[in-house]
C-alpha cells in the first residue's frame, strides 16, 4: 500500500477529477447527451492519462528543485526511482494517445497538440514567463478534447466551445501565475497579477452567460448567483493569501480553485444542456477529490 500511495502522490491523482470534467463539458458542448457511451469513456481515459502523465514528467525533470522545496515528495525521497517515474509517465501518455485516436482523428489531432503542450511545459517552459500561458494551453485543448468527438464535417474550432475553452484556460493561466511560488513564500506582485488573469476568466465566463444565445432557457439569475458564489469563494482566498503570502495560505487558494473549477465546468454543462443530472455529475467529481487530497497532495 505504501508503494502504491507514493505513486498516487507522484502522479497527484486526486486533481484528474477536474481534468475528467472538462471533458463532460466539452462532450456534452458537442452531443445533446452521452449517447456514445464508448466514444465518451475513452475520451475520458484519454485525458485521465495524459493529465496523470503531465504530473508524473513534471516532478522527473524538477527533481532537483524539489529535492531543495519538496524533499517528502516520491521521487527525491527514494520512494519511486526517476528511471520508473519516467517509464511510468512515458506509458501514461502512449495511452493517453491511444485511447484518442481509438475515438478518431480529430481526437488523436487534439491530444498531440495537448502532448506536445504538456512536454513544452515540463521541460522548458515551466519556469519562464510563458509558463502559466502554456499551462492554460493544456487546459483549454484539454476541454476541446472532449468535444473533439464530432462528425468530421463539423468544425470543431467554433464556438460556443472555443469561447468557453478560452475562458477557462485563462483562469488556469492565473492559477498557474499565482502558484508558482507555492513552496515558499510568494511575491505579492505574482499573487496580484495571477488573481488579476483569474478573474479575467472568471469574467469572461460570466460575459457569456449574460449575452450568448444559449439553446434552452435557463433562470439566468440563478445561474449567476451560483457562478458568485464561487468567484466569492474563490476572492476570498485570494485575498487572504495576497495580505499573507505564506505557502500555507497559497496552497489553500490553488486547492479552492482546483475544485472551484470542477464547480464552473458543472455551470456551464447546465447552461448548455438546462439537465440538472448532468450538472450534477460533473460536480459529483468532487466527491473523490476532496476525499483522496486527504491522503496526498493535489499541487
Amino acid at each position: 500500500m505504501k508503494k502504491w500511495l507514493a505513486y498516487f502522490q507522484l502522479m497527484r491523482l486526486p486533481a484528474v477529477f477536474t481534468a475528467m470534467s472538462d471533458i463532460i463539458l466539452g462532450y456534452l458542448l458537442t452531443h445533446n447527451s452521452f449517447e456514445l457511451p464508448v466514444q465518451f469513456a475513452l475520451l475520458l481515459v484519454a485525458s485521465a492519462c495524459l493529465y496523470l502523465s503531465g504530473m508524473v514528467f513534471n516532478d522527473v525533470f524538477d527533481r532537483k528543485v524539489d529535492a531543495e522545496e519538496r524533499p517528502s515528495r516520491p521521487i527525491p525521497s527514494g520512494r519511486i526511482s526517476t528511471q520508473n517515474a519516467a517509464v511510468l509517465g512515458g506509458l501514461l501518455m502512449l495511452a493517453g494517445v491511444g485511447a484518442a485516436q481509438t475515438v478518431g482523428k480529430q481526437s488523436l489531432i487534439v491530444a498531440g497538440l495537448l502532448v506536445v503542450a504538456i512536454l513544452s511545459y515540463d521541460t522548458i517552459l515551466k519556469k519562464t514567463i510563458v509558463g502559466p500561458l502554456m499551462m492554460g494551453i493544456c487546459r483549454f485543448l484539454n476541454v476541446m478534447l472532449g468535444a473533439s468527438a464530432v462528425a468530421r464535417e463539423i468544425n470543431l474550432w467554433v464556438k460556443p466551445q472555443l469561447r468557453i475553452a478560452a475562458a477557462l484556460g485563462l483562469f488556469i493561466v492565473g492559477l498557474t501565475w499565482f502558484a508558482r511560488m507555492e513552496a515558499k513564500k510568494s511575491h505579492r506582485g505574482h499573487l496580484i497579477g495571477g488573481t488579476l488573469v483569474i478573474n479575467a476568466g472568471l469574467g469572461a465566463l460570466v460575459w457569456m452567460l449574460a449575452t450568448y444565445p444559449w439553446p434552452r432557457e435557463i433562470n439566468l439569475s440563478m445561474v449567476l448567483a451560483a457562478i458568485g458564489v464561487v468567484m466569492l469563494t474563490i476572492n476570498r482566498r485570494l485575498v487572504q493569501a495576497i495580505l499573507n503570502p505564506v505557502p500555507q495560505n497559497v496552497q489553500i487558494a490553488v486547492k479552492t480553485m482546483l475544485a472551484s473549477y470542477v464547480m464552473l465546468n458543472a455551470i456551464m454543462v447546465f447552461v448548455w444542456t438546462a439537465n440538472p443530472q448532468y450538472a450534477i455529475v460533473t460536480a459529483a467529481l468532487l466527491l473523490p477529490t476532496i476525499i483522496l487530497s486527504r491522503w496526498m497532495s493535489v499541487t
